[in-house]
């Protein structure tokens, strides 16, 4: 069966966050149809790059979808280093069009599990936002997000057993272990654990190998995912991520 044609959205409304993370939200006839529920879902979409002269395809998280509304937000995180979309996204107005691919599929806990573990980025956190807001009451665990600035700490309700910690990286470019070094630091909870974690990709190879290797995790209970790597486009680090998973236990 061939894939749908994407839908030609429009902006119809922008709210700045925090300083480095910006939510646009599309509406348009061709929202219509969209499928409900897809909070934490990918989206594909075609923006202009200005320095080639195209069009290229990056890939956004669903971060709300008011079906009564016609309305999809999507949250970009306004790195620095000037890539399409979040250049797109940074002066993006009112009117202005961008074709939406998909939804693709959710990745969210197990929220049937003991307790929770959420790890990432700004990359990552919109889709770490969809799941810290579907936890349920009684959850146990931790959040851990590295940020830019103390000013991109965003506010959540979170059950009463559940902590937030926030990891300030100016430099998110450069290599570190900032994600892992804070997750050492936090008691491992007694009873089968959900884990959700994505970031750059040597991070994720270092969160992989400590909740797989080091804590004996099992598989089913583990989604660990790069986003991007330090260095590569986003159609290079496709093919290192891709060579990545043919070879990962």
């Amino acid at each position: 069966m061939p894939k749908p044609s994407p839908r030609k959205l429009t902006v119809i409304g922008s709210h700045q966050i925090t300083p480095n993370m910006k939510r646009i939200t599309l509406g348009g006839s061709a929202l219509e149809g969209f499928p409900p529920n897809q909070e934490s879902a990918y989206i594909k979409l075609q923006v202009p790059d200005e320095r080639q002269d195209s069009l290229v395809t990056r890939t956004y998280t669903v971060r709300n979808y008011r079906e009564n509304l016609n309305e999809l937000d999507v949250d970009f995180f306004l790195h620095g280093d000037g890539g399409p979309a979040s250049a797109w996204a940074s002066r993006a107005q009112p009117g202005d069009e961008i074709a939406v691919a998909g939804p693709g599929g959710k990745k969210l806990l197990d929220f049937s599990a003991d307790w929770f573990v959420l790890a990432g980025d700004m990359t990552a956190l919109p889709a770490i936002s969809v799941n810290i807001e579907q936890l349920p009451d009684h959850a146990r665990g931790y959040a851990v997000i590295e940020i830019l600035h103390e000013s991109d700490i965003q506010a959540f309700q979170t059950p009463e057993a559940f902590e937030i910690h926030w990891v300030i990286n100016p430099t998110p470019e450069q290599e570190n272990t900032l994600l892992l070094d804070k997750l050492m630091q936090l008691p491992w909870l007694e009873g089968r654990p959900s884990i959700w974690a994505a970031c750059e990709f040597n991070n994720m190879r270092a969160l992989r190998r400590y909740f797989k290797q080091d804590k004996n995790v099992a598989k089913k209970s583990v989604y660990v995912s790069s986003y991007w790597k330090c260095g590569l486009s986003e159609e290079q680090h496709k093919k290192v991520k891709r060579t990545d998973a043919e070879t990962a236990d």
